[in-house]
């Protein structure tokens, strides 16, 4: 298979020059949805994923990065199917029940093995869950932040899991243990090479999940290359062949997609979506997603601990312009901490509308007329963020009373600013995105507002107050009243400029039979 990044011919070119004699040795060259490789049906049975991030590490219970799931997922598989509109259906887990004093009993089917042929047990779910929130156990692992109401996890017998939350409300719980999972076989684990708790190697030997596919070749940092599972207990998987590999640059993932050496590429930018339009046999497919784009305040920091001075950041800037003239109008203003779809989004809130004579006055209002600041943000992160926060620094810069500036610098380092106190004044204005893979506004919320959470960017008693209500409320109408209210005192108080929700831009061979989700995963399973 080649990489997506190097020079080739494109598959309509070798199916062309091929001839009868050749076509079945040369069709392994490129993505496979139309070539002669495919069954007597004429089923698909090939197909390659170019993505602009590749798996850094082969646990999956380290990092917590959509495209790593998109990975991962066929490898291991979730314990519940997540729907489109983020509900949770059975999968591995067929029952769970709330117990009534801080727990749910998952009830896991019998006939799971993993890859190795070893059966998958109840103790192999709760130590995958110990070893996400519990860094003695497992790695320092990102996804503990997603399931910061789960307590621990133990087998009661070989088929059933009791998962403990205490005080938090079930619902909470269930949309927290309801999207992560990715279960690993304990005692593989530990014959395992490890650094600092997470799974390390360079083989297909580092992988061992109970999905319906499994790993055959793995090159680090290049490509990953799945075949089915023969003894997966569910559906056949519906390709044979299945290659994910990386490309950073769009226009190199555009480029692979129109030589036909991929079938489906990632986060095209809008600059490049007429390119793939006014291509043959290839397309954009596009949703809104349920990733938020905004410029975190700080507010132990001046200006931005005036409530006013923050309104007045959210005045200043053209959201909806910035929509139509940098991403080509794949987006959606945000109206709350998140987006539409999430349980808790409050549906009475209207987005921020340019003002800049009210913008002025705030500023006035505040007693920081004068101010000069610094809008820090990453470039190639997100869709088009560096426009995005040049744009959005000059329309604050329009005003009479501020002077505002963009530094661009490496994600790293707005990361590592984020993780810095409320109080800390060495990035206290930066743009970053946060998508809520939960499906729950706690995970949107939280860590900006949680004293305890390394992500506390706003510190806002009544706030928090309100939050830890929404917590501790097990009945699920009243905790959504709590978590809409939240949203509506939040946007008031301002600890962000609220920007955008992102689209997802693929670009997709039109013969696979595929539409993209908000939650912005891919399923193999969802595709034919």
């Amino acid at each position: 298979m080649q990489g997506a990044d190097k020079p080739t011919l494109d598959r309509r070119t070798v199916l062309k020059l091929s001839g009868a004699a050749g076509v079945t040795s040369l069709g392994a060259i490129a993505g496979c949805l139309d070539d002669p490789t495919s069954d007597e049906d004429g089923e698909t049975d090939e197909i390659v994923i170019t993505q602009g991030q590749f798996i850094e590490t082969p646990d999956p219970n380290d990092h917590i990065t959509g495209p790593y799931f998109n990975i991962f997922d066929q490898i291991y598989e979730p314990l519940f199917n997540v729907t489109p509109d983020l509900d949770i259906e059975s999968r591995v887990v067929t029952d769970w029940e709330p117990t009534g004093d801080g727990s749910t009993e998952l009830t896991i089917r019998d006939d799971v093995q993993f890859h190795n042929g070893e059966d998958l047990v109840a103790s192999d779910v709760a130590f995958t869950f110990q070893r996400m929130i519990d860094d003695e156990v497992g790695p320092i692992s990102d996804q503990a932040a997603g399931l910061g109401a789960i307590e621990g996890a133990e087998a009661i017998d070989e088929t059933t899991v009791r998962v403990d939350y205490g005080d938090a409300a079930p619902s909470l719980a269930e949309y927290q243990f309801g999207n992560y999972g990715r279960v690993v076989k304990e005692d593989w684990v530990g014959e395992q090479e490890t650094q600092e708790g997470a799974i390390i190697g360079d083989s297909a030997d580092a992988f061992n999940g109970t999905g319906p596919y499994q790993v055959v070749e793995y090159e680090p940092g290049v490509e990953i290359v799945l075949e089915p599972f023969d003894d997966y207990w569910g559906d056949e998987a519906t390709f044979n062949t299945v290659t994910f590999n990386e490309d950073t640059e769009s226009s190199g993932r555009v480029s692979a997609l129109q030589a036909g050496e991929t079938d489906l590429v990632d986060n095209v930018l809008p600059d490049d979506v007429s390119t793939v339009d006014e291509a043959d046999g290839i397309e954009i497919r596009n949703e809104t997603s349920l990733r938020s784009i905004f410029l975190v305040m700080k507010n132990g920091v001046e200006p931005f601990d005036s409530q006013e001075f923050r309104q007045a950041m959210n005045y200043a800037v053209d959201n909806q312009g910035i929509i139509e003239s940098i991403l080509g109008g794949f987006g959606e203003p945000m109206t709350q901490m998140h987006s539409e779809g999430i349980f808790g989004y409050n549906p009475d809130l209207d987005p921020y509308e340019q003002d800049l004579d009210e913008a002025e006055s705030l500023v006035e209002e505040s007693g920081y007329a004068g101010a000069e600041i610094t809008l820090h943000a990453p470039e190639g992160r997100y869709l088009n963020d560096a426009s995005v926060a040049q744009t959005a620094a000059d329309h604050i810069d329009q005003l009479e009373n501020v002077d505002c500036e963009v530094n661009l610098r490496p994600f790293p380092e707005i990361s590592d600013g984020a993780s810095q106190p409320y109080d800390d004044d060495g990035i206290p204005f930066f743009l970053i995105g946060w998508g809520v893979i939960t499906g729950d506004a706690d995970y949107a919320i939280d860590p900006w507002i949680n004293p305890d959470h390394p992500l506390e960017t706003f510190r806002d008693e009544d706030a928090f107050a309100t939050l830890e209500e929404s917590k501790a409320e097990s009945d699920s109408d009243a905790r959504e009243e709590l978590l809409q209210e939240l949203n509506a005192d939040l946007r008031d108080k301002a600890p962000f400029v609220f920007l955008h929700s992102q689209d997802s831009i693929y670009g997709v061979n039109q013969d696979l039979d595929w539409e993209p989700r908000r939650d912005e995963t891919i399923y193999l399973w969802d595709m034919e």
